[in-house]
């Protein structure tokens, strides 16, 4: 039977268009469709959100040829500390120790989604953009996806594969019937950028408290990207606040080690929930990124665990392509997902146990915890362990 295409891409941010590059060369045709316009991506808030790249994704944004075009944007991490606010208990992370240039590196979202957007448009891979997928249909060796858009009409395309790459709101999810199990951890994450009268020398923050944690990523010598988790009460004050008391709440919540803070941005706001896909793939479908798991941002592992699904399942597509094997093949998408569900039970298993344990304020708790911290920071063998896992490479 003819097909359109071999494979649909549902999702034109981060995750789909990594897996557009990811198989440019490979002989497979593609075409990927996006509900919005690139200016209306490119101008959304989401793109002012730090993100947290560890040294196994800068591996895999090399491999796709899109880290040399994103370094001069990327600050590099050489530190990490990590401590428990009102207790002694504190470990530091060094990549000099590790024999690395950098544990990771922060970037704006906005400065990796354009020049990847850039990349796809360039490589000439077809796109529907904006076009809305609002139907889907299976057939034996197929499925067929309904689009409409202002520009385009209505339209079918066909294809032996659709990867929904459409985020936490995934139309594709949602079509394929696909529930969710969500856990709503009650807490606000609070996003700005704060002006240090110190710099950070490249040093990233963890402080943990009773409301959540709080993180200051380096940008450039003298900024650095807030996260800062609290509860939802507590945000909203917070927000609502003047920029005087919000930075006195602040600096009261992390201290004086980068000197004093001011605001350098707006405020944003986003509610935590962790959110995950029953499964993974349906009849001709797989879904992959955000549209399949939602982390709390408390160890940066969102987009990484998301860029590994997407390098992944390039891998093996390119090689079910070279055998000449249905890209749609029921059995293929349930080998995928078995070996995707391991990596994500792992790293949401302990997202989770970091957040249950240091935002428990019993004493007990806060004693094992804080012991276990000033143990972590003097062996350097279990050390070495949480850096690699911090890198991406545990």
């Amino acid at each position: 039977m003819q097909h359109d295409y071999d494979l649909l891409i549902g999702g034109g941010g981060l995750a789909g268009n990594c897996l557009a590059l990811s198989l440019k060369n490979s002989g497979i045709t593609i075409a990927l469709i996006e509900a919005v316009t690139r200016q209306q991506l490119h101008d959304s808030p989401a793109g002012d959100r730090a993100l947290a790249l560890s040294a196994g994704s800068v591996i895999m944004l090399k491999k796709l040829g899109v880290w040399d075009r994103v370094k001069s944007k990327a600050t590099p991490i050489k530190k990490i500390h990590i401590s428990d606010k009102g207790h002694f208990g504190k470990t530091r992370l060094s990549a000099e120790k590790q024999g690395v240039d950098a544990l990771g590196y922060v970037i704006a979202a906005r400065d990796l989604e354009t020049p990847i957007a850039e990349m796809v448009k360039e490589s000439g891979i077809e796109q529907y953009c904006p076009a809305r997928i609002e139907h889907l249909e299976f057939h034996d060796k197929s499925v067929h996806v309904s689009l409409q858009g202002d520009a385009l009409g209505k339209k079918i395309v066909s294809a032996k594969l659709l990867v929904g790459a459409d985020g936490g709101q995934s139309t594709v999810r949602e079509l394929l019937g696909i529930k969710q199990r969500k856990t709503d951890y009650k807490q606000t994450a609070l996003i700005t950028t704060v002006k240090s009268t110190l710099p950070h020398n490249n040093m990233a923050y963890e402080r943990f408290t009773a409301s959540g944690p709080l993180a200051l990523l380096p940008i450039d010598r003298y900024h650095s990207a807030v996260v800062w988790t609290r509860r939802h009460d507590e945000a909203e004050n917070l927000l609502s606040s003047s920029e005087a008391d919000f930075t006195q709440h602040l600096q009261a919540c992390f201290g004086y080690r980068l000197g004093e803070l001011t605001l350098a941005s707006k405020r944003l706001a986003f509610p935590l929930t962790l959110i995950r896909a029953e499964k993974m793939y349906a009849q001709r479908s797989v879904i992959i990124g955000n549209a399949v798991h939602q982390l709390h941002p408390v160890a940066g592992q969102g987009f990484n665990l998301g860029l590994r699904d997407v390098i992944q399942l390039s891998d093996r597509l390119i090689y079910q392509y070279k055998k000449d094997e249905d890209l749609g093949d029921a059995s293929f998408l349930h080998d995928y997902a078995e070996t995707r569900q391991q990596d994500h039970t792992k790293v949401i298993g302990f997202t989770n146990s970091v957040v249950k344990l240091f935002s428990n304020e019993w004493l007990p708790i806060a004693a094992i915890r804080n012991s276990g911290l000033v143990l972590l920071d003097h062996i350097p063998v279990v050390k070495t362990l949480l850096t690699k896992q911090a890198m991406g490479m545990g």
